[in-house]
C-alpha cells in the first residue's frame, strides 16, 4: 500500500458536488472530491447516518433530507449504490442535467491508470473477485480488490500505487450510472432474477449487469448466454480442482482462470491459487463441526439461485434455515427446485409466509421459528451425525439485521455457544 497520491485537477472536476449516500463509497467519494477543492454537499435521507470524518474535512452535510433546494448550484451528482434512480434528488438533478455518476465511475477517473479487472454477476461475485485477486498475486502481480467488496473503488483510487491491477466487484447498482467506466477484463458470472424490488423487471437488471461490457477490451462471458467473448463453463478443463465446495464454486473458478488468462497469468500460477483459495466470508463458510455435524455459514445468498446452489453443495442432509427481507423475487421455482438432500426447513424472518406459501404448493414441510436462535436450536436438535445445518436464507437481511455480515456474524457466535 503506498501513501496517498497528490490529488490532481481534472477537466471534469466540478466546483461544486452533490454526493448522495454518507455511507462507505459516499464518504470515499465525498472525501476525494473535497480534498481536491471541491466544494462537497453530502446528503443522506436519514438522520441518523453517521458521516464519519466528513464535516471535519469541510464537507457540508444535508442529513435526513431529500429537499429539492440541495441539487441548486451543484455540477455533478455522485451517487451511492443504495440510492435508487427514483430518489427525489436523483430525479432533481437530471430535470436539471446535472450529471449523475455512480461511485465507482468517479473512482475509474481518479485511477491513474492502473489495470481494472471488472466482476459482476447474480451470485459469486466476491468469491471470483477475491479469487481473481490471490491468482494474480500468485502470478508476481499486485492487486487490491475494490467496489462492492473491500474498500470503495474511489478511495483505492487515493492510495494504490502505479501498476497494480485492481480487481473490482461491479453490483447492478454500482454499473446503472457508468459513463467512461473501461474495464480490460469484464466478467459477467451469471444473470438470476434479483433486486426487482429495485430494478422493477429482470430486464432492467439485465442491463444494468451488460454495462460492464460497454468499452471493455476482453469480455469472459458464461458459455450458452448468447454474448460474445471468451465463454467458460463449470465443466472446463482447470489447472488445478479448486478447494472451494460445490459445483457453483468451480463455475466461479472457470471464469477466474479465463479472466486470469486474459490478463496474462500462466496455468501454474492459476493452479497454485486455486489449490491454495479456501473461499470468503459467510460463502458456503464452515463454521464448526460438533458431534459430526457441520454447521456452514451462507449469509450471503441473498436470492434464491444462491440458496439452491448452497443446497446442492452437499451430499449430506442438509438443515436448511431459510428468510429475511423481501426483494421481489418469487420463492415457487426455488421450492419446487430444492434438492432433495434438503431434510428439513427453518423460516425465519419478513418472508416467512412467502416462503411458507411457495413450500406448502412445493409439497415440502418446514416449521416457523421466527428468528435466527430459534431456527439454529431447532436444526441443531433435529440434526444427526454426518448432516448439514446451512443458513442459505434466499433472501435479504434488512428484516432482523443490518446486512448479511450482521446476519453471519451471529449465526458464526450462536453456533460456537452451542454447548
Amino acid at each position: 500500500m503506498g501513501e496517498s497520491v497528490s490529488p490532481e485537477t481534472p477537466a471534469w472536476l466540478p466546483r461544486r458536488a452533490l454526493v448522495l449516500g454518507v455511507a462507505r463509497s459516499g464518504q470515499a467519494a465525498a472525501l476525494a472530491l473535497a480534498r481536491r477543492g471541491v466544494a462537497v454537499v453530502a446528503a443522506d435521507r436519514s438522520p441518523d447516518a453517521d458521516p464519519g470524518r466528513l464535516a471535519e474535512a469541510g464537507v457540508e452535510l444535508r442529513l435526513g433530507t431529500e429537499e429539492e433546494s440541495v441539487v441548486e448550484g451543484v455540477e455533478l451528482v455522485v451517487k451511492s449504490p443504495g440510492v435508487p434512480a427514483e430518489s427525489p434528488l436523483v430525479v432533481a438533478a437530471r430535470a436539471r442535467a446535472v450529471p449523475v455518476w455512480s461511485e465507482v465511475e468517479l473512482g475509474y477517473r481518479l485511477l491513474p491508470g492502473n489495470p481494472l479487472v471488472g466482476v459482476t454477476g447474480t451470485n459469486g461475485k466476491t468469491t471470483t473477485t477475491e479469487l481473481l485477486a490471490a491468482i494474480l498475486r500468485a502470478g508476481g502481480r499486485r492487486a487490491e480488490v475494490a467496489g462492492n467488496v473491500g474498500r470503495a473503488l474511489t478511495e483505492v483510487a487515493e492510495h494504490i500505487e502505479p501498476g497494480v491491477t485492481v480487481v473490482c466487484e461491479l453490483s447492478s447498482f454500482q454499473l446503472e450510472d457508468v459513463h467512461e467506466l473501461s474495464c480490460d477484463v469484464a466478467v459477467l458470472l451469471n444473470l438470476e432474477p434479483d433486486h426487482l424490488d429495485r430494478h422493477g423487471s429482470f430486464e432492467a437488471y439485465r442491463d444494468a449487469k451488460l454495462r460492464i461490457f460497454e468499452r471493455a477490451r476482453a469480455k469472459i462471458v458464461p458459455r450458452g448466454l448468447g454474448i460474445d467473448g471468451i465463454e467458460f463453463a463449470a465443466d472446463d478443463p482447470l489447472p488445478a480442482e479448486p478447494a472451494m465446495p460445490g459445483a457453483h464454486n468451480r463455475e466461479n473458478a472457470a471464469a477466474a482462470t479465463a479472466a486470469a488468462r486474459a490478463s496474462g497469468v500462466d496455468d501454474a500460477a492459476i493452479g497454485e491459487a486455486l489449490r491454495a483459495f479456501p473461499g470468503v466470508p459467510h460463502r458456503l463458510e464452515l463454521v464448526r463441526e460438533l458431534r459430526g455435524v457441520r454447521y456452514v455459514n451462507d449469509s450471503k445468498a441473498t436470492n434464491t439461485a444462491a440458496a439452491r446452489r448452497g443446497a446442492a453443495a452437499y451430499d449430506a442432509p442438509v438443515r436448511l434455515i431459510l428468510g429475511g427481507s423481501l426483494k421481489g423475487e418469487s420463492f415457487g421455482p426455488f421450492a419446487r427446485e430444492l434438492p432433495a438432500n434438503v431434510a428439513s426447513i427453518y423460516l425465519i424472518g419478513q418472508a416467512t409466509a412467502e416462503l411458507a406459501a411457495a413450500l406448502d404448493a412445493a409439497g415440502r414441510a418446514y416449521s416457523r421459528d421466527g428468528d435466527l436462535a430459534r431456527a439454529l436450536e431447532h436444526a441443531a436438535a433435529d440434526a444427526h451425525p454426518g448432516d448439514v445445518v446451512l443458513l442459505s436464507p434466499a433472501a435479504a437481511s434488512f428484516d432482523q439485521f443490518a446486512d448479511f455480515e450482521q446476519r453471519g456474524d451471529t449465526f458464526r457466535r450462536l453456533v460456537r455457544e452451542l454447548a
